[in-house]
């Protein structure tokens, strides 16, 4: 077989001399020869400036008034507000970043504004607005009588929608890290860190840590006014950080460590119970990158992946109250396990799609489809362009276009190797209707039509701009250190945690391990929700070293059992530890080739969830739920004195949304015509669905122009000739059929949910009660 990457070692004479960094240790910490080796060759090698990297206790942070008149300018415009009694706006953005960094701010400027009386939030829909400002938005936040914006993560270069808040008499400050404009905005301050020089220590900072930034400044301009200390904000600046992407050097490497020693801490003592809830469901502890790159991070996108409107997160990372925080966890966590599905399903299409692409000459890979849904399109393109080692775009196509717009394609694209994406895809401006990001992701839209153009042109961009033909070949991976596998374990872990957080420009160490076998192999695989089609694969197994008798356990995510060799072979890899069934230290595999030549326990009682979903007795004795919930409020409480709860209810077969929609509105038009009021619960057994799905129905309706009344669990509705739909009736059923698709999927989930989750979520809200 043929590794997927070609395997670069480091010199063996980049080695650190004898002494260094430290000739007696003293109170600097005594470091292992692997930690030495790694910190040498990762150039971090001024002995004065390693203790500052090593410990953020000892790093000097760079104060807000570093960003200059600019911050001196946002700083004083918002004590004028303060004084003035003005209503002031934070504009958002739906990723991880983005609503960390409108969590910062609306804690942090809540200390100094009335929180909803003259202070609010504003996220955009993924779906129906995209990223940044919007006239839409911006004329909703002026009927509210807003005089002043704050944007985070957004508006460096939204020169048209600024201007239009100009006008509208709302004054701007722009927190941003995105690519800067050609001309200055008309903005009160511009707040930026791309306006400092490239290696500046606030030069990378993400949008959380910007606005983090301002908030500081403003403690430090009127420090009797908070109440609560500025530190309690890094948990959420650290989040941000690292699910951002953003280099994790200078001052965004002391935020990222201070911030996972605040976030542990938090997360034990519950200061954010929404955020302990994300950590417990994902089963980690807050103290590492991993845990917010692998397990926050991608609950918190999911929210707007999945539902567009991504408003509910900011609650779900700020609000003290537990039972409202940890049930938006719970939503954010279902998020997760849907978006999880669709990617997968996007993946596979995608694959089938590159299959007939002529890699020898496609550089850069543009794939489309009009069945994409366009929150995963930058997962997949990230997952691709790693494995290609090619930048990707990935887009969904308009079926029917907007009245009087031309058919528009908009999506996603993900950059490798250095490559800045940004200044690629600027090259084609002239297709585009839509564009912004940084160099290593962005997003676009531009007409249909242009596609065959943008492609050729993109491609030919990139290939002006490369020295050589190494995209046509496997992409490169550095190995940093070359062990055993009897060296696997705590040693070498503690000696690699001392370089977290990794991220990049400091990325997670790779291990080679040479002549090894695969022994105890196993693999798995998740399936669509009929338990039919196989998706997606993790094998697991045991690094066997024959000549030392030692193995230790590992996996390797979206392969099968036969895609390892049999026989003595070389392996990249990564050291972790697994907090699923126990703290366990394992490998994942990052890539092999032949050798060269010579769940967490359940809390309380034990297991008393019985699961009898794949064979349901529609006449099982109480206490026993016989029906598919679609939320966990539907789970019947445990009684202390219950000996049991039994899951037998089969997995719903309803009939296509469409057939619901059309059903709902029948029923409609003959209780209007008959004059007759039906029951509420009457209407969700005759139409299928939940109560949830039926208030969204029944809203739709009334957008149609039929009037509900309800009394007394009845509803009457009926319909004026005279009366006028609200909105048109494509937009009014494509809401009420997705309401009924994400029933079925959270049908689906409850269906294949494992007993000891339901008993462990059960068991932590009897708890709390």
């Amino acid at each position: 077989m043929s590794p997927k990457f070609q395997w670069h070692l480091p010199p063996e004479q980049d080695t650190p001399p004898a002494g260094w960094p430290w000739s007696a240790t003293g109170d600097r910490p005594n470091l292992s020869d692997w930690t030495r080796q790694l910190l040498w060759q990762r150039r971090q090698r001024d002995p004065e400036q390693l203790l500052g990297f090593l410990d953020p206790d000892r790093y000097a942070p760079t104060p807000a008034g570093a960003f200059g008149p600019e911050m001196t300018a946002a700083v004083e415009r918002l004590v004028q507000a303060r004084d003035r009694n003005e209503k002031v706006a934070i504009w958002g953005d739906f990723d991880a970043d983005g609503l960390t960094a409108t969590a910062v701010l609306w804690e942090g400027l809540g200390q100094f504004f009335e929180p909803h009386h003259r202070l609010r939030y504003y996220v955009p829909n993924r779906f129906t607005e995209s990223h940044g400002l919007s006239q839409h938005g911006l004329n909703d936040l002026t009927a509210w009588g807003c005089q002043l914006i704050v944007t985070c993560d957004t508006g460096s270069t939204a020169h048209k929608e600024l201007e239009y808040a100009r006008d509208c008499g709302m004054a701007v400050i722009v927190t941003d890290h995105h690519t800067l404009p050609d001309t200055r905005p008309p903005v009160v301050a511009l707040i930026n860190p791309r306006q400092l020089p490239p290696k500046h220590p606030l030069a990378d900072l993400s949008g959380v840590a910007v606005a983090y930034k301002l908030i500081e400044a403003l403690y430090a301009r009127l420090p009797e006014v908070p109440q609560q200390p500025l530190t309690t904000l890094l948990d959420l600046v650290a989040i941000g950080l690292i699910a951002d992407l953003v280099a994790l050097r200078g001052d965004c490497r002391y935020l990222a460590q201070v911030g996972l020693r605040t976030l542990e801490a938090q997360a034990k003592a519950g200061v954010r119970p929404g955020i302990a809830k994300l950590l417990e469901l994902c089963k980690r502890t807050g103290d590492r990158p991993s845990d917010v790159a692998f397990g926050l991070g991608p609950r918190i996108n999911a929210v707007s992946r999945i539902h567009g409107d991504a408003h509910f997160g900011v609650e779900l990372l700020t609000s003290r109250d537990r039972d409202r925080a940890e049930g938006l966890a719970l939503e954010a966590e279902l998020a997760n396990t849907r978006r999880k599905e669709i990617q997968a399903a996007v993946m596979a299409q995608a694959l089938k799609q590159l299959a007939e692409v002529d890699l020898d000459t496609a550089q850069v890979i543009v794939l489309a489809n009009p069945q994409w849904p366009p929150g995963v399109l930058g997962l997949v393109a990230s997952q691709i362009a790693q494995d290609y080692g090619r930048p990707t775009l990935l887009l969904q196509t308009e079926v029917v276009p907007q009245p009087g717009h031309p058919r528009m394609a908009r999506g996603s694209a993900r950059s490798v190797n250095q490559i800045d994406l940004y200044e690629l895809v600027h090259s084609q401006a002239h297709l585009l209707h839509r564009f912004g990001g940084h160099p290593f992701a962005a997003g676009l839209s531009l007409p249909a039509d242009n596609l065959p153009l943008f492609i050729e042109g993109i491609n030919r961009a990139l290939r002006s701009r490369s020295t050589s033909d190494s995209l046509t070949h496997a992409p490169p991976l550095a190995v940093d250190l070359v062990v055993a596998v009897e060296d696997l374990g705590r040693d070498l872990f503690k000696a690699l945690k001392w370089l977290e957080p990794y991220g990049m420009g400091n990325p997670i160490p790779r291990l080679l391990i040479r002549q090894v076998r695969f022994d105890d192999v196993r693999d798995h695989a998740l399936k669509d929700s009929k338990g039919s089609k196989q998706r997606f694969f993790k094998v697991e197994f045991k690094l066997w070293d024959e000549a030392r008798t030692v193995r230790f356990d590992g996996h390797w995510w979206g392969h099968r059992r036969d895609d390892l060799p049999t026989g003595l072979c070389d392996v990249v890899v990564e050291l972790d530890v697994n907090f699923y069934r126990r703290p366990t230290y394992e490998v994942r595999l990052v890539d092999v080739r032949p050798a060269e030549t010579p769940l967490r326990p359940t809390l309380g009682r034990p297991q008393w969830v019985i699961d009898e979903r794949r064979t349901p007795n529609p006449e099982a004795e109480p206490p026993a739920l016989l029906h598919c919930p679609a939320d966990w409020s539907e789970f019947p409480h445990p009684e202390p004195t219950a000996a049991s709860l039994t899951l037998s209810y089969p997995l719903p077969a309803p009939p296509p949304p469409e057939t619901t929609w059309q059903h709902l509105v029948g029923i409609a038009k003959y209780l209007a015509n008959q004059g007759i009021a039906a029951d509420r619960a009457q209407l969700r057994t005759r139409l299928g669905i939940h109560d949830r799905t039926l208030t969204i129905g029944l809203r739709c309706l009334a957008d149609l122009g039929f009037s509900i009344q309800h009394q007394d669990g009845a509803i009457s509705i009926q319909r004026s000739p005279q009366a006028k739909p609200r909105l048109p009736y494509a937009i009014v059923a494509h809401r009420f059929l997705d309401a009924v698709r994400e029933e079925h999927f959270r049908q689906r989930y409850f269906y294949e949910v494992p007993p000891q989750i339901v008993q462990s979520v059960l068991e932590g809200v009897a708890s709390d009660s």
